[in-house]
């Protein structure tokens, strides 16, 4: 099963930061990525809804993984506010390691997201979130402490 941290950051400066620490330390370059939206999405015709399709791509994505609905719709929120994803995948050591340089580069935690303007409704309930990691068979979120997720997929 593949193994994923993502952390979200409120802008890409520090996102880009994240990824070349990612690099020095031992993740190849094709295992990490950064995924913010375009300042400039171009529309092909009046039925175009480029921000849309990104946002939508990026929750499914996200829901493949193991996020919530919640989560989500939280992380697409994070990038509509300017702010960019990381994700590095690997083995659960490494992907331990990814979490915890993401969380001192300062990932948002969910909560952040939470009570902001038209986004209040993003209230994420942790309890049910917990995922037995150590069991091959299941796929979720697994809270590591700090903004970063670990999603097992």
């Amino acid at each position: 099963m593949s193994k994923t941290a993502v952390g979200l950051f409120p802008n890409p400066g520090t996102a880009n930061e994240v990824v070349r620490d990612l690099v020095a330390t031992s993740f190849r370059p094709d295992d990490v990525r950064i995924v913010r939206e375009q300042l400039d999405m171009g529309v092909a015709d009046a039925m175009s809804t480029p921000r849309i399709d990104f946002e939508v791509r990026v929750e499914r994505e996200l829901r493949d993984m193991g996020a919530t609905v919640s989560e989500a719709n939280a992380y697409a929120a994070g990038l509509r506010r300017g702010g960019a994803l990381v994700f590095a995948t690997g083995s659960k050591e490494d992907v331990t390691r990814a979490g915890e340089l993401m969380n001192r580069h300062g990932a948002m935690e969910m909560e952040e997201l939470r009570g902001r303007g038209p986004d209040a409704a993003l209230a994420i309930d942790d309890d049910s979130l917990q995922v037995n990691a150590e069991s091959s068979n299941q796929v979720g979120r697994i809270r590591e402490g700090g903004g970063a997720r670990v999603f097992v997929w």
